[in-house]
């Protein structure tokens, strides 16, 4: 596999980039060697944000992670790309398509991964009606990135969430 590192408002250092590989290079086990890793870290307003781009056959396996300490967003992205990734082999073996860019044990799924999703955690809550705004302040109360409330105006469940610019997004389901 090949490293492409690159940096934006930081200079990389020889040690941060020698940690990136050596976390992402975890990965390297699935694919072949003529694949490229795209790795590019960046702070904006303080936060550090690494981005990995893998270009694959057919698509590519891509994640971003923002931290105030970026070999923590490191440790981060690297956990989001293993989910991707086994993620993208469940679809593959499924679908019994071969990949270009993965090798052969790429595809040797263990025991444990076969027995597939599992719900371990269960809340309830109430839902007292409110509109859009009034939700989109509670999730900020919260600090969550998104909140499920009761439209006052159309009493059914809508999703407010926050998106990466700090603007706010509303789903209405539509039946």
């Amino acid at each position: 596999m090949r490293y492409i590192v690159s940096g934006k408002n930081i200079e990389v250092t020889a040690a941060l980039r020698d940690i990136a590989i050596q976390k992402i290079s975890k990965l390297e086990k699935y694919f072949s060697d003529d694949t490229d890793a795209h790795i590019t870290m960046s702070v904006q307003k303080q936060k550090q944000i690494i981005e990995v781009t893998i270009p694959i056959k057919g698509g590519v396996i891509r994640a971003e992670e923002r931290e105030d300490d970026m070999y923590a967003a490191i440790d981060l992205v690297v956990d989001i790309l293993e989910r991707q990734l086994m993620k993208h082999r469940k679809k593959l073996v499924d679908r019994h398509h071969q990949g270009g860019s993965f090798k052969n044990e790429f595809f040797e799924i263990p025991e444990d991964e076969n027995e597939g999703l599992r719900i371990v955690r269960t809340k309830k809550f109430a839902m007292k009606p409110m509109d859009p705004e009034e939700a989109c302040m509670e999730m900020e109360l919260l600090g969550h990135d998104f909140y499920v409330f009761r439209n006052s105006e159309t009493d059914e469940v809508n999703v407010v969430y926050k998106r990466k610019a700090n603007n706010y997004g509303l789903i209405e389901p539509e039946f």
